[in-house]
């Protein structure tokens, strides 16, 4: 039986939560420090003839049909006359820093889910700011006077229907749902506008005959359970509006992973080789930034003919340090690049643990880790570049800051998320890195076409924060915006 729409610090209105997304957030970032690019169509990934996928479109882009995740060669059949220009991580992530910081003014209880997007609950906000629709106004125009960008923001009473009503007038838009009305607004909506419907459900609830979100809701709860098992009355929860999972300030990292595709198919074993060294090198960086090490290795290697396989390892002992991870994940490679001709490797870890939950464990090699943080102090002095490895010194990798436009890892959003949240939401499919089965020593795991960071068709906001962080992989950087 359905629950009532639940109620996070509802507060003088009801309707506190916000969800805050910034509208076609890189090319958007592109377009404001380049006025010829206002008005032009703007393809943020890279060279149009390159292999990789597009990052971020602008509307202009989109209205040829150019999409976020599309292969550039395919969106510079789309749109010939598109401006393509590489990502810039690091300006991307200056960028959402500026915005993050705006948003706390406001309240500090925000649940960033990506680098474009955020939810605010701003339930004791209201008597220094106002109801939220006006908190809302207020960000909107702080956003834009200051970091020079605009966000589209959804008000309502959950999580779930704040995050619809943000996407509904993009760009720039503001849809506030007033408490009570969670399911009227949903009605009318297409079924793959709610959280957990991706094709292969909607294709099952076509046949059930729910097209939109209200067919969805007047379907009896035993029938989707009997179809789609407990993910049924879920959506059926989801159709009414109902969405219990409150705005949780530190959201625990899953997994740090970076990915390369090659720029043509590829059999030479050293260079696959020297590639995955070098993503070792970036995945155990960005763990001693967050001052975390990874329990588990897990690697993906994609083929010629798309055939895609992720292997993964548990370690005896967590680690930050490049060669355990790299042994590690060459081993697991190695059976699956013999004989074929490569397009994409990527090297993930996850298990992640504090140090301080590691005293039992004997330390490794100390020689290692004083060269490792000696290389990280010079880098941050001199530039990422000042100190590489001699066996990648002609690799011509980009340095993962240079291509990653995530969120960096951060101390703060790392380790158990704090009591009394919400645990995460429905679990990825199986092949997802992070999982922490098997004995030391042994590939715990072997699937084929499924990649590092897709999920499956149960996954919404709540598991953003999970998403493996890549070098350049075929899925793309992208953004929901």
């Amino acid at each position: 039986m359905a629950r009532p729409p639940a109620r996070h610090h509802t507060g003088v209105s009801g309707t506190t939560i916000l969800h805050v997304d910034l509208d076609a957030f890189f090319a958007a970032v592109e377009q404001r420090d380049r006025p010829e690019l206002r008005g032009r169509p703007v393809i943020v990934g890279g060279a149009p003839g390159s292999r990789g996928v597009v990052s971020a479109a602008s509307y202009e882009a989109r209205r040829f049909g150019v999409r976020s995740a599309m292969p550039l060669r395919t969106a510079a059949a789309l749109c010939p006359d598109g401006v393509f220009v590489p990502v810039n991580g690091r300006k991307y992530r200056h960028a959402s820093g500026l915005v993050m910081d705006i948003l706390r003014r406001f309240t500090p209880r925000i649940e960033q889910i990506s680098i474009d997007e955020a939810f605010l609950d701003v339930a004791g906000s209201e008597a220094l700011f106002g109801p939220p629709p006006t908190i809302a106004v207020a960000i909107k125009e702080a956003v834009r006077a200051e970091v020079g960008l605009t966000v589209s923001v959804g008000v309502a009473s959950t999580k779930l229907v704040a995050k619809v009503a943000s996407d509904l007038r993009k760009p720039d838009g503001l849809v506030v749902v007033p408490a009570g009305q969670e399911a009227a607004f949903l009605a009318p909506l297409p079924i793959s506008r709610l959280w957990g419907v991706g094709p292969q459900t909607q294709a099952v609830l076509a046949e059930l005959g729910a097209d939109t979100i209200g067919e969805l809701a007047a379907m009896p709860v035993d029938a989707l359970v009997r179809r789609l098992g407990q993910h049924g009355a879920e959506l059926h929860d989801r159709a009414l509006g109902i969405d219990p999972s409150p705005v949780s300030g530190d959201v625990a990292a899953k997994s740090v992973s970076h990915e390369h595709t090659f720029s043509t198919d590829t059999t030479d074993q050293e260079k696959i080789e020297a590639t995955i060294l070098a993503l070792a090198e970036g995945v155990a960086e960005r763990l001693r930034h967050g001052g975390v090490r990874a329990s588990t290795v897990t690697v993906k290697v994609r083929d010629s003919t798309f055939r895609t396989v992720t292997r993964q390892r548990r370690l005896a002992i967590p680690t930050d340090l490049a060669e355990p991870i790299y042994r590690t994940a060459l081993e697991l490679a190695r059976p699956e690049i013999r004989g074929r001709r490569i397009r994409l490797v990527g090297v993930a870890g996850s298990g992640l643990e504090e140090p301080a939950q590691l005293a039992l464990f004997a330390e490794e090699d100390p020689r290692r880790r004083r060269v490792a943080e000696a290389a990280d102090s010079i880098r941050s002095r001199f530039g990422r570049r000042s100190v590489t490895r001699a066996r990648l010194l002609r690799s011509h990798l980009a340095a993962p800051e240079e291509r990653d436009p995530m969120q960096p890892l951060e101390r703060r959003r790392l380790g158990a998320a704090p009591a009394g949240s919400a645990s995460p939401g429905p679990a990825p499919r199986d092949a997802r890195p992070g999982g922490a089965g098997g004995e030391p020593g042994r590939a715990d795991e072997a699937s084929q076409g499924a990649g590092m960071d897709e999920a499956d068709d149960a996954r919404g906001p709540d598991d953003r924060l999970e998403r493996d962080e890549e070098l350049e992989g075929d899925e793309g950087l992208e953004t929901d915006d």
